[in-house]
Protein backbone atom coordinates (compact mmCIF):
# COMPACT_ATOMS: atom_id res chain seq x y z
CA UNK A 1 0.00 0.00 0.00
CA UNK A 2 0.98 3.80 -0.47
CA UNK A 3 1.60 5.69 2.43
CA UNK A 4 -1.37 7.83 1.93
CA UNK A 5 -3.57 4.24 2.04
CA UNK A 6 -1.60 3.16 5.23
CA UNK A 7 -2.35 6.38 6.58
CA UNK A 8 -5.89 6.26 6.06
CA UNK A 9 -6.14 2.06 6.97
CA UNK A 10 -4.76 2.99 10.27
CA UNK A 11 -7.21 6.00 10.78
CA UNK A 12 -10.01 3.64 10.02
CA UNK A 13 -8.39 1.43 13.18
CA UNK A 14 -8.77 4.36 15.63
CA UNK A 15 -12.22 6.00 14.45
CA UNK A 16 -15.47 4.96 15.20
CA UNK A 17 -18.64 4.45 12.68
CA UNK A 18 -18.78 7.13 9.97
CA UNK A 19 -15.95 9.45 11.27
CA UNK A 20 -13.79 8.60 8.34
CA UNK A 21 -14.82 8.80 4.48
CA UNK A 22 -13.99 7.65 1.69
CA UNK A 23 -14.32 7.06 -1.75
CA UNK A 24 -18.29 7.43 -3.08
CA UNK A 25 -18.67 8.66 0.63
CA UNK A 26 -17.40 12.15 0.12
CA UNK A 27 -19.29 14.02 -0.87
CA UNK A 28 -18.92 16.97 -2.97
CA UNK A 29 -18.78 19.27 -0.46
CA UNK A 30 -16.13 18.29 0.85
CA UNK A 31 -14.01 19.56 -2.30
CA UNK A 32 -13.84 22.82 -2.36
CA UNK A 33 -14.89 26.54 -0.28
CA UNK A 34 -16.96 28.88 -1.11
CA UNK A 35 -14.81 30.29 -4.03
CA UNK A 36 -16.11 27.54 -5.86
CA UNK A 37 -12.02 27.31 -7.59
CA UNK A 38 -9.99 24.54 -7.92
CA UNK A 39 -12.42 21.91 -6.53
CA UNK A 40 -10.26 18.60 -5.51
CA UNK A 41 -12.01 15.56 -3.95
CA UNK A 42 -9.96 14.81 -0.62
CA UNK A 43 -7.94 11.36 -0.57
CA UNK A 44 -10.77 10.97 2.92
CA UNK A 45 -12.82 13.23 5.30
CA UNK A 46 -11.92 12.65 9.07
CA UNK A 47 -14.79 14.01 11.40
CA UNK A 48 -13.03 14.38 15.21
CA UNK A 49 -15.85 14.37 17.79
CA UNK A 50 -13.89 15.33 20.24
CA UNK A 51 -10.25 17.53 20.69
CA UNK A 52 -8.85 13.78 21.54
CA UNK A 53 -9.56 12.67 18.49
CA UNK A 54 -8.12 15.90 17.29
CA UNK A 55 -4.77 14.63 18.47
CA UNK A 56 -4.73 11.35 17.72
CA UNK A 57 -5.18 12.33 14.00
CA UNK A 58 -2.68 14.66 13.90
CA UNK A 59 -0.56 12.18 15.89
CA UNK A 60 -1.20 9.86 13.56
CA UNK A 61 -0.71 11.95 10.37
CA UNK A 62 2.65 13.05 11.30
CA UNK A 63 3.60 10.05 11.79
CA UNK A 64 3.02 8.92 7.85
CA UNK A 65 4.05 12.48 6.56
CA UNK A 66 0.27 12.52 5.27
CA UNK A 67 -0.91 16.08 4.96
CA UNK A 68 -4.15 17.47 6.23
CA UNK A 69 -6.13 20.43 5.13
CA UNK A 70 -8.49 21.40 7.81
CA UNK A 71 -12.16 22.51 7.07
CA UNK A 72 -14.86 24.65 9.02
CA UNK A 73 -18.30 25.79 7.50
CA UNK A 74 -16.58 26.00 4.11
CA UNK A 75 -17.56 29.57 3.58
CA UNK A 76 -13.30 30.60 3.12
CA UNK A 77 -13.11 33.34 0.16
CA UNK A 78 -9.38 32.22 -0.22
CA UNK A 79 -9.36 28.85 -1.26
CA UNK A 80 -7.56 27.66 2.18
CA UNK A 81 -9.81 25.10 2.79
CA UNK A 82 -9.86 23.06 -0.45
CA UNK A 83 -8.20 20.17 -0.86
CA UNK A 84 -4.86 19.89 -2.54
CA UNK A 85 -3.81 16.90 -4.48
CA UNK A 86 -2.99 14.07 -1.80
CA UNK A 87 -4.60 15.65 1.70
CA UNK A 88 -6.98 13.98 3.57
CA UNK A 89 -9.12 16.84 4.75
CA UNK A 90 -10.10 16.89 8.83
CA UNK A 91 -13.72 18.37 8.95
CA UNK A 92 -14.26 19.44 12.55
CA UNK A 93 -19.05 20.14 11.75
CA UNK A 94 -18.84 17.24 14.59
CA UNK A 95 -16.43 19.34 17.09
CA UNK A 96 -19.72 21.36 17.86
CA UNK A 97 -21.42 23.18 21.00
CA UNK A 98 -21.65 25.59 23.64
CA UNK A 99 -20.05 24.52 26.63
CA UNK A 100 -20.86 27.35 28.64
CA UNK A 101 -21.93 30.76 28.66
CA UNK A 102 -20.88 32.46 32.16
CA UNK A 103 -22.85 35.62 32.77
CA UNK A 104 -20.29 36.54 35.48
CA UNK A 105 -17.37 36.57 33.47
CA UNK A 106 -19.29 37.65 30.55
CA UNK A 107 -17.94 34.75 28.32
CA UNK A 108 -19.12 32.29 25.94
CA UNK A 109 -17.03 28.78 25.49
CA UNK A 110 -17.94 27.07 22.31
CA UNK A 111 -16.47 24.13 20.43
CA UNK A 112 -14.47 25.41 16.96
CA UNK A 113 -16.88 23.35 14.52
CA UNK A 114 -20.47 25.62 16.14
CA UNK A 115 -21.61 27.69 13.81
CA UNK A 116 -21.42 31.35 14.69
CA UNK A 117 -25.30 32.69 14.22
CA UNK A 118 -26.00 29.82 17.23
CA UNK A 119 -23.03 31.10 19.40
CA UNK A 120 -24.61 34.69 18.77
CA UNK A 121 -27.87 33.09 19.60
CA UNK A 122 -26.77 31.40 22.94
CA UNK A 123 -25.35 35.15 24.07
CA UNK A 124 -28.68 37.10 23.15
CA UNK A 125 -30.73 34.68 24.85
CA UNK A 126 -28.40 35.94 27.83
CA UNK A 127 -28.49 39.30 27.69
CA UNK A 128 -25.36 39.56 26.33
CA UNK A 129 -24.06 40.73 22.43
CA UNK A 130 -21.16 38.77 20.58
CA UNK A 131 -20.27 41.70 18.24
CA UNK A 132 -18.76 39.04 15.51
CA UNK A 133 -20.86 39.48 12.77
CA UNK A 134 -20.92 38.79 9.02
CA UNK A 135 -22.82 37.25 6.26
CA UNK A 136 -22.38 33.82 6.61
CA UNK A 137 -23.12 33.63 10.17
CA UNK A 138 -25.67 30.95 9.76
CA UNK A 139 -22.64 28.32 8.20
CA UNK A 140 -19.30 29.61 9.21
CA UNK A 141 -17.88 28.03 12.52
CA UNK A 142 -16.39 29.93 15.26
CA UNK A 143 -13.07 27.99 14.37
CA UNK A 144 -12.79 28.99 10.95
CA UNK A 145 -13.22 32.41 11.82
CA UNK A 146 -10.78 32.50 14.66
CA UNK A 147 -8.23 31.00 12.23
CA UNK A 148 -8.79 33.59 9.44
CA UNK A 149 -9.20 36.40 12.60
CA UNK A 150 -12.38 37.44 10.43
CA UNK A 151 -13.83 41.15 10.37
CA UNK A 152 -17.35 41.66 9.97
CA UNK A 153 -19.72 44.70 10.14
CA UNK A 154 -18.54 45.83 13.78
CA UNK A 155 -15.18 46.35 13.28
CA UNK A 156 -14.94 49.81 13.76
CA UNK A 157 -16.45 49.57 17.50
CA UNK A 158 -15.17 46.08 18.59
CA UNK A 159 -12.28 45.14 16.47
CA UNK A 160 -11.46 42.02 14.84
CA UNK A 161 -12.06 38.73 16.00
CA UNK A 162 -8.74 38.51 17.65
CA UNK A 163 -10.29 41.21 19.71
CA UNK A 164 -12.99 38.58 21.07
CA UNK A 165 -10.81 35.88 22.08
CA UNK A 166 -9.82 35.41 25.65
CA UNK A 167 -8.91 31.61 25.47
CA UNK A 168 -7.96 29.00 23.36
CA UNK A 169 -7.30 25.71 23.02
CA UNK A 170 -5.09 24.13 19.27
CA UNK A 171 -3.90 21.08 18.51
CA UNK A 172 -0.82 20.97 16.95
CA UNK A 173 0.79 19.01 14.39
CA UNK A 174 2.59 16.30 16.39
CA UNK A 175 -1.00 15.73 18.48
CA UNK A 176 0.24 17.90 21.23
CA UNK A 177 -2.17 19.22 22.61
CA UNK A 178 -2.10 23.50 23.44
CA UNK A 179 -4.85 24.37 26.24
CA UNK A 180 -5.08 28.30 27.06
CA UNK A 181 -8.98 28.51 28.16
CA UNK A 182 -8.47 31.97 29.95
CA UNK A 183 -11.29 34.14 31.18
CA UNK A 184 -9.16 36.97 32.18
CA UNK A 185 -9.43 40.25 30.35
CA UNK A 186 -5.31 40.82 31.87
CA UNK A 187 -3.14 37.67 31.72
CA UNK A 188 0.44 38.38 31.30
CA UNK A 189 1.92 35.47 32.46
CA UNK A 190 4.75 34.93 29.64
CA UNK A 191 3.99 34.42 25.76
CA UNK A 192 0.46 35.26 24.54
CA UNK A 193 0.30 31.57 22.94
CA UNK A 194 -3.42 31.89 21.12
CA UNK A 195 -1.74 34.46 19.06
CA UNK A 196 -0.30 31.88 17.13
CA UNK A 197 -3.00 29.94 15.95
CA UNK A 198 -5.33 33.50 15.63
CA UNK A 199 -5.38 34.66 12.03
CA UNK A 200 -2.39 31.88 10.70
CA UNK A 201 -5.79 29.93 8.56
CA UNK A 202 -4.48 26.39 10.61
CA UNK A 203 -1.05 26.22 9.43
CA UNK A 204 -0.28 26.05 12.61
CA UNK A 205 -2.31 24.36 14.46
CA UNK A 206 -5.91 23.70 14.59
CA UNK A 207 -7.72 25.15 16.93
CA UNK A 208 -10.55 23.27 18.83
CA UNK A 209 -12.35 24.98 21.85
CA UNK A 210 -12.45 29.16 22.63
CA UNK A 211 -13.67 31.57 25.20
CA UNK A 212 -14.73 34.84 23.59
CA UNK A 213 -15.37 38.20 24.87
CA UNK A 214 -19.41 38.56 25.69
CA UNK A 215 -20.52 42.35 25.96
CA UNK A 216 -23.53 44.13 27.10
CA UNK A 217 -26.48 43.95 24.50
CA UNK A 218 -27.79 47.23 23.75
CA UNK A 219 -30.98 48.68 23.96
CA UNK A 220 -31.45 51.16 21.01
CA UNK A 221 -30.32 51.69 17.64
CA UNK A 222 -30.07 54.78 15.30
CA UNK A 223 -29.68 53.66 11.55
CA UNK A 224 -29.72 56.21 8.65
CA UNK A 225 -28.77 55.78 4.48
CA UNK A 226 -26.91 58.83 3.82
CA UNK A 227 -25.79 60.39 0.33
CA UNK A 228 -22.75 61.87 -0.50
CA UNK A 229 -21.47 63.73 -3.44
CA UNK A 230 -17.58 62.73 -3.13
CA UNK A 231 -15.43 60.34 -1.15
CA UNK A 232 -14.00 63.51 0.90
CA UNK A 233 -17.44 64.18 1.99
CA UNK A 234 -18.07 60.66 3.71
CA UNK A 235 -14.70 60.79 5.56
CA UNK A 236 -15.68 64.32 6.69
CA UNK A 237 -19.16 62.50 8.22
CA UNK A 238 -17.13 59.83 9.49
CA UNK A 239 -14.59 61.90 11.65
CA UNK A 240 -17.78 64.10 12.63
CA UNK A 241 -19.88 61.54 13.58
CA UNK A 242 -17.10 59.87 15.69
CA UNK A 243 -16.17 62.76 17.35
CA UNK A 244 -19.99 63.70 18.01
CA UNK A 245 -21.30 60.15 18.47
CA UNK A 246 -18.35 58.29 20.12
CA UNK A 247 -17.88 54.95 20.37
CA UNK A 248 -21.13 54.19 19.85
CA UNK A 249 -20.75 54.07 16.09
CA UNK A 250 -21.20 49.87 15.22
CA UNK A 251 -21.19 50.58 11.40
CA UNK A 252 -19.77 52.89 9.02
CA UNK A 253 -20.96 51.28 5.60
CA UNK A 254 -19.72 53.07 2.25
CA UNK A 255 -20.88 52.07 -1.32
CA UNK A 256 -20.33 53.37 -4.24
CA UNK A 257 -22.45 54.72 -6.68
CA UNK A 258 -22.16 51.48 -9.48
CA UNK A 259 -22.57 49.01 -6.52
CA UNK A 260 -25.67 50.31 -5.14
CA UNK A 261 -27.10 50.99 -8.35
CA UNK A 262 -26.08 47.16 -9.65
CA UNK A 263 -27.99 46.30 -6.04
CA UNK A 264 -31.30 48.30 -6.24
CA UNK A 265 -31.94 47.31 -10.60
CA UNK A 266 -31.00 43.66 -9.77
CA UNK A 267 -33.22 42.95 -6.42
CA UNK A 268 -36.86 43.61 -7.12
CA UNK A 269 -37.98 44.32 -3.16
CA UNK A 270 -35.03 47.17 -3.27
CA UNK A 271 -36.09 51.02 -3.74
CA UNK A 272 -33.37 53.31 -3.43
CA UNK A 273 -35.07 55.96 -0.78
CA UNK A 274 -33.83 58.88 -2.52
CA UNK A 275 -35.26 60.92 -5.33
CA UNK A 276 -31.99 61.59 -7.33
CA UNK A 277 -28.94 59.51 -7.69
CA UNK A 278 -25.65 60.65 -5.42
CA UNK A 279 -22.06 59.38 -6.59
CA UNK A 280 -22.08 57.36 -2.80
CA UNK A 281 -23.88 56.39 0.00
CA UNK A 282 -22.87 56.00 3.62
CA UNK A 283 -24.69 53.63 6.06
CA UNK A 284 -24.15 54.34 9.62
CA UNK A 285 -25.54 52.80 12.41
CA UNK A 286 -25.31 53.39 16.49
CA UNK A 287 -25.60 51.56 18.98
CA UNK A 288 -26.68 52.74 22.96
CA UNK A 289 -28.96 52.48 26.06
CA UNK A 290 -31.42 55.38 25.84
CA UNK A 291 -33.18 55.07 22.72
CA UNK A 292 -35.14 58.58 22.43
CA UNK A 293 -31.73 60.32 23.69
CA UNK A 294 -29.44 58.69 21.01
CA UNK A 295 -32.09 59.43 18.36
CA UNK A 296 -32.24 62.87 18.77
CA UNK A 297 -28.58 62.96 19.00
CA UNK A 298 -28.48 60.79 15.95
CA UNK A 299 -30.44 63.58 13.97
CA UNK A 300 -28.65 66.64 15.76
CA UNK A 301 -25.33 65.26 13.97
CA UNK A 302 -26.75 64.20 10.60
CA UNK A 303 -28.78 67.56 10.35
CA UNK A 304 -25.63 69.21 11.56
CA UNK A 305 -23.63 67.60 8.48
CA UNK A 306 -26.55 68.12 6.16
CA UNK A 307 -26.19 72.11 6.69
CA UNK A 308 -22.35 71.93 7.01
CA UNK A 309 -22.69 70.18 3.42
CA UNK A 310 -20.88 66.69 4.47
CA UNK A 311 -23.72 65.13 3.22
CA UNK A 312 -26.72 66.01 0.28
CA UNK A 313 -29.12 64.01 1.85
CA UNK A 314 -30.04 61.00 4.72
CA UNK A 315 -32.97 59.34 5.73
CA UNK A 316 -33.36 57.67 8.99
CA UNK A 317 -34.40 53.88 9.63
CA UNK A 318 -37.82 54.60 11.20
CA UNK A 319 -38.95 51.26 12.07
CA UNK A 320 -36.87 47.66 12.09
CA UNK A 321 -38.16 46.91 8.53
CA UNK A 322 -36.58 50.14 7.39
CA UNK A 323 -33.17 49.09 9.03
CA UNK A 324 -33.25 45.86 7.32
CA UNK A 325 -33.77 47.23 4.03
CA UNK A 326 -30.60 49.50 4.45
CA UNK A 327 -28.70 46.27 5.00
CA UNK A 328 -30.29 44.86 2.52
CA UNK A 329 -28.86 46.82 -0.28
CA UNK A 330 -25.50 47.09 1.58
CA UNK A 331 -25.91 42.80 1.49
CA UNK A 332 -27.01 42.85 -1.72
CA UNK A 333 -23.42 41.26 -3.13
CA UNK A 334 -24.60 38.02 -1.90
CA UNK A 335 -27.66 38.58 -4.78
CA UNK A 336 -25.83 40.22 -7.83
CA UNK A 337 -22.54 38.21 -7.61
CA UNK A 338 -24.07 35.38 -9.90
CA UNK A 339 -24.46 37.41 -13.02
CA UNK A 340 -20.98 38.83 -12.45
CA UNK A 341 -19.14 35.14 -12.45
CA UNK A 342 -16.02 35.06 -13.43
CA UNK A 343 -15.03 37.60 -11.47
CA UNK A 344 -12.12 38.88 -9.28
CA UNK A 345 -12.97 39.73 -5.34
CA UNK A 346 -10.84 42.07 -3.84
CA UNK A 347 -10.77 42.65 0.27
CA UNK A 348 -7.51 45.23 0.95
CA UNK A 349 -7.90 47.58 3.43
CA UNK A 350 -5.21 50.58 3.40
CA UNK A 351 -4.87 53.99 5.55
CA UNK A 352 -8.34 56.11 4.62
CA UNK A 353 -6.14 58.82 3.07
CA UNK A 354 -4.77 56.50 0.48
CA UNK A 355 -8.12 55.08 -0.63
CA UNK A 356 -9.27 57.81 -2.95
CA UNK A 357 -6.22 57.85 -5.10
CA UNK A 358 -6.11 53.89 -4.89
CA UNK A 359 -9.71 53.63 -6.94
CA UNK A 360 -8.92 56.32 -9.07
CA UNK A 361 -5.50 54.66 -10.27
CA UNK A 362 -7.11 51.07 -10.06
CA UNK A 363 -10.26 52.78 -12.63
CA UNK A 364 -7.65 54.28 -14.72
CA UNK A 365 -5.78 51.36 -14.82
CA UNK A 366 -8.37 49.03 -15.71
CA UNK A 367 -9.48 51.70 -18.39
CA UNK A 368 -6.01 51.06 -20.17
CA UNK A 369 -5.99 47.27 -20.28
CA UNK A 370 -9.59 46.19 -19.79
CA UNK A 371 -11.83 48.79 -20.99
CA UNK A 372 -15.09 47.25 -20.63
CA UNK A 373 -14.66 46.10 -16.95
CA UNK A 374 -17.65 46.33 -14.62
CA UNK A 375 -15.98 47.59 -11.02
CA UNK A 376 -18.30 47.75 -7.86
CA UNK A 377 -17.47 48.90 -4.73
CA UNK A 378 -18.25 49.06 -1.34
CA UNK A 379 -16.65 48.84 2.21
CA UNK A 380 -16.19 49.37 5.75
CA UNK A 381 -14.23 52.65 4.75
CA UNK A 382 -14.39 53.01 9.05
CA UNK A 383 -11.68 50.02 9.67
CA UNK A 384 -10.45 50.56 6.68
CA UNK A 385 -11.47 47.80 4.31
CA UNK A 386 -12.62 48.00 0.79
CA UNK A 387 -14.61 45.46 -1.25
CA UNK A 388 -14.20 45.89 -5.07
CA UNK A 389 -15.84 42.89 -7.55
CA UNK A 390 -14.56 43.05 -10.88
CA UNK A 391 -15.33 41.25 -14.01
CA UNK A 392 -15.00 41.10 -17.94
CA UNK A 393 -17.25 38.38 -17.84
CA UNK A 394 -13.85 36.71 -19.29
CA UNK A 395 -11.78 33.86 -16.98
CA UNK A 396 -8.64 34.92 -18.68
CA UNK A 397 -8.71 38.60 -17.56
CA UNK A 398 -8.79 36.98 -13.77
CA UNK A 399 -4.89 37.23 -13.31
CA UNK A 400 -4.48 40.43 -14.86
CA UNK A 401 -7.09 42.60 -12.89
CA UNK A 402 -5.72 40.51 -9.53
CA UNK A 403 -1.91 41.83 -10.82
CA UNK A 404 -3.33 45.48 -11.46
CA UNK A 405 -5.14 45.43 -8.01
CA UNK A 406 -2.83 43.89 -5.78
CA UNK A 407 0.10 45.85 -7.19
CA UNK A 408 -1.49 49.03 -6.54
CA UNK A 409 -2.56 48.65 -2.78
CA UNK A 410 0.95 47.10 -2.12
CA UNK A 411 2.26 50.58 -3.64
CA UNK A 412 -0.68 52.77 -1.24
CA UNK A 413 0.99 50.75 1.35
CA UNK A 414 -2.10 48.22 2.27
CA UNK A 415 -2.99 44.93 3.05
CA UNK A 416 -3.96 42.48 0.18
CA UNK A 417 -6.09 40.84 2.58
CA UNK A 418 -8.23 43.25 5.20
CA UNK A 419 -10.38 40.21 6.63
CA UNK A 420 -10.75 37.04 4.43
CA UNK A 421 -7.29 35.47 4.80
CA UNK A 422 -4.37 34.48 1.93
CA UNK A 423 -5.15 30.82 1.67
CA UNK A 424 -4.12 29.76 -1.79
CA UNK A 425 -5.77 32.00 -3.98
CA UNK A 426 -3.23 35.40 -2.41
CA UNK A 427 -0.33 32.97 -1.56
CA UNK A 428 1.17 34.53 -3.95
CA UNK A 429 0.86 38.49 -3.44
CA UNK A 430 2.23 38.48 0.02
CA UNK A 431 4.83 40.18 -0.93
CA UNK A 432 3.07 43.23 -1.68
CA UNK A 433 2.15 43.93 2.11
CA UNK A 434 4.65 41.95 3.63
CA UNK A 435 8.52 41.89 3.59
CA UNK A 436 11.22 39.55 2.86
CA UNK A 437 12.03 39.62 6.44
CA UNK A 438 8.26 39.05 7.74
CA UNK A 439 8.03 36.38 5.20
CA UNK A 440 10.78 34.20 6.33
CA UNK A 441 10.05 34.69 9.84
CA UNK A 442 6.64 33.34 8.93
CA UNK A 443 8.55 30.00 7.33
CA UNK A 444 11.15 29.88 10.65
CA UNK A 445 7.09 29.59 12.67
CA UNK A 446 5.77 27.14 10.27
CA UNK A 447 9.50 24.84 10.65
CA UNK A 448 9.26 24.66 14.42
CA UNK A 449 5.42 24.42 15.29
CA UNK A 450 4.76 21.80 11.98
CA UNK A 451 8.41 20.51 10.79
CA UNK A 452 6.96 18.13 8.76
CA UNK A 453 4.74 20.59 6.83
CA UNK A 454 1.43 18.64 6.87
CA UNK A 455 -1.06 21.18 8.14
CA UNK A 456 -2.73 23.43 5.45
CA UNK A 457 0.54 23.19 3.62
CA UNK A 458 0.77 25.33 0.27
CA UNK A 459 -1.36 28.13 1.80
CA UNK A 460 -0.60 31.42 3.09
CA UNK A 461 3.63 31.36 2.48
CA UNK A 462 4.88 31.82 -0.80
CA UNK A 463 7.33 28.84 -1.59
Amino acid sequence: MSISADSIAVLRQQLTGDSILTGSEISERYSVDFTGENSQVPLAVVRPKSTEEVALVLKTCSEFVQPVVIQGGLTGLAGGATPLPGEIAMSLERLSGIEEVDTDSMTVTAMAGAPLQVIQEAAENAGFLLPLDFGARGSCHIGGAIATNAGGNQVIRFGMTRNLVLGLEAVLADGTVISSMNKMLKNNAGYDLKQLFIGTEGTLGVITRAVLRLFPRLSSRCTALCAVESFSQSVKLLREAQIKLGSSISAYEVMWSPYFDRVIGHIETLRSPFEKAFPLYVLIETEGSEQNMDSQQFEKVLGSALAENFIEDAVIAQSEKDRETFWAIRDGVSEITKALIPYASLDVSMDIAEMSGFLEEFDAALSSNLPDALNLVFGHVGDNNLHLFITTHRQKDIKKILDLGYGLTGAHGGSISAEHGIGVLKRDYLHHSRTAEEIELMRRLKKALDPKGILNPGRVIPD
